[in-house]
């Protein structure tokens, strides 16, 4: 006969399940983690293509009007989809040429943020508006920013609100400059 000291280290039968016991809290903070940085990357997508479809869109057009940038904001909206549009912000502008390879703010739109102020210089990214390109006024760039305020809905991994931003520049299409009617 074996003595119990003895007989309960060679005893296997629970081997599995305090295994189990000790790996399912990783793999489920695994799983949680997983889906929340996929949700993140999803929205961070869905702000850089709103930026630069927002843009295009202006771009397309010698002029917009408010209603034509309720629409193009309402398409945005649709494009932020599942995420709440309440947390997004976007700002549309034009920006004109000084003559100097910089800008201007021609006009600005914004949704659920603050437009940019008329008449504020604002630099631009070398090579896009060049002084041998773009004498002062003669040509511009649509400018779309966008913020969202990202929480995640599982709030395990990722904790709290982040920021997610993007813009995007974009040269209009049909004419020299963009310009804003009421």
């Amino acid at each position: 006969m074996l003595k119990p000291g003895f007989r309960f280290r060679k005893d296997r039968r629970g081997v599995a399940a305090v295994e189990f016991g000790l790996i399912a809290p990783v793999l489920a903070t695994m799983l949680l983690g997983t889906i929340e940085v996929c949700n993140a990357l999803q929205c961070k997508q869905k702000v850089t293509s709103i930026a630069s479809s927002v843009a295009d869109l202006v771009a397309q057009t010698k002029s917009v009007s408010a209603s034509d940038m309720t629409n193009i904001f309402s398409a945005a909206n649709a494009l932020i989809y599942p995420f709440s549009s309440a947390n997004s912000g976007i700002v549309v502008s034009s920006i004109v040429s000084d003559g100097n390879g910089n800008g201007t703010v021609a006009w600005s739109q914004a949704q659920n943020a603050t437009p940019l102020t008329v008449g504020t210089a604002v630099t631009v990214p070398t090579g896009l508006m060049s002084s041998s390109q773009c004498p002062a006024n003669a040509c511009s760039v649509i400018l779309a920013t966008v913020n969202y305020q990202y929480t995640s809905p599982l709030g395990k991994i990722i904790t709290g609100t982040n920021t997610m931003s993007d813009y995007f520049y974009a040269h209009p299409r049909k004419s020299a400059t963009v310009s804003y009617t009421n």
